[in-house]
Order: structure tokens, then C-alpha cells, then sequence
């Protein structure tokens, strides 16, 4: 399962968790650094990642089938 992990949690964790979350991301590594929540979802919603980890839960988006 792949995430992307907000801005506010550290851009290490993909790295860190890579063993149970292969191919995750930080906001970081696609250029949205400072990036409001709505912009963040519809990178998410459009299939970039099916999970965003973030604040104090993980949300679920759809992916693009």
C-alpha cells in the first residue's frame, strides 16, 4: 500500500517505512510543500497515491480506475 505523507509529519517516514509501505511519498518529493489540503486531495483523488497519512489519521481517497 502506498502513502503520502502530509507536510506536517516527517519527510523521513517514507524512507523509514518503506518495508510496509513501499513506494510512499512525501509532499516533499511531488513539489507540494506548503500545498492547501484541497490541492493535496485532488493529487490523491486523480491516483498518485490511495492514501493520504496525515495530522492525527489516515483518510481514505478513491483512485481513478
Amino acid at each position: 500500500m502506498k502513502l503520502l505523507f502530509d507536510e506536517n509529519l516527517s519527510p523521513k517516514l517514507p524512507n523509514r517505512l518503506s518495508d510496509l509501505f513501499p513506494n510512499s511519498l512525501h509532499v516533499r518529493d511531488v513539489g507540494m510543500e506548503a500545498t492547501t489540503d484541497p490541492i493535496v486531495w485532488d493529487y490523491v483523488s486523480q491516483g498518485h497515491s490511495p492514501l493520504r497519512a496525515g495530522r492525527l489519521a489516515i483518510f481514505l481517497a478513491m483512485q481513478n480506475s
